[in-house]
């Protein structure tokens, strides 16, 4: 595990679990989000193809997303494990919803410097929305995905529940100073 890209819906915890492995790991983690998302009104990086493919080609890395889809084949042709956290609705929903209010209420500065706002909780794209939304559709395309010979050899950990997820990082130790 050199190339780990954590990948599940929006609300699955991928951000937690790639910054929990990276400090287990001593592997450089990336949030995707904020190197998609540079600027106001959710301006997406036009260098953003480029940025990721320099990470891409270092021998170490996690990144927290299924992968935005500039950059969703690269990644996925990269990595040598992908961590799927693949929950129900019932738990990812709760958590996008709590994550949203919070963030809405105490207008909590995000990519970019941008504030998720009570009129963006009814637009399509919304992470409660998009959640909701694309959970079938984006568990069928992981599903795909790890199974595509054109992402061979991966090393697919496929967690379905937050429990099973903790006891897996639990077992994960911390990497010796010689690797």
């Amino acid at each position: 595990m050199q190339r780990i890209l954590v990948a599940g819906i929006t609300g699955a915890g991928k951000t937690t679990m790639a910054q929990a492995l990276s400090a287990r790991l001593q592997v450089p983690f990336h949030e995707m989000d904020s190197l998609v998302y540079t600027g106001p009104d959710w301006t997406v990086d036009p260098g953003l193809h480029e940025q990721v493919a320099k990470i891409a080609a270092t021998p170490a890395w996690i990144f927290d997303s299924f992968g935005h889809p500039d950059v969703r084949d690269l990644l996925w042709t990269s990595a040598d494990t992908v961590i799927w956290l693949d929950y129900s609705r019932s738990v990812v929903m709760p958590r996008v919803l709590r994550r949203s209010l919070r963030r809405t209420l105490l207008r909590e500065k995000v990519f970019g410097g941008n504030v998720e706002t009570l009129s963006s909780w009814f637009t399509g794209d919304h992470p409660a929305w998009s959640s909701w939304t694309q959970h079938a559709g984006r568990r069928a395309e992981i599903d795909r995905r790890t199974t595509d010979p054109r992402f061979a050899p991966l090393n697919v950990v496929h967690l379905r529940s937050p429990r099973e997820a903790t006891a897996w990082l639990a077992g994960r130790q911390p990497r010796s100073a010689s690797g």
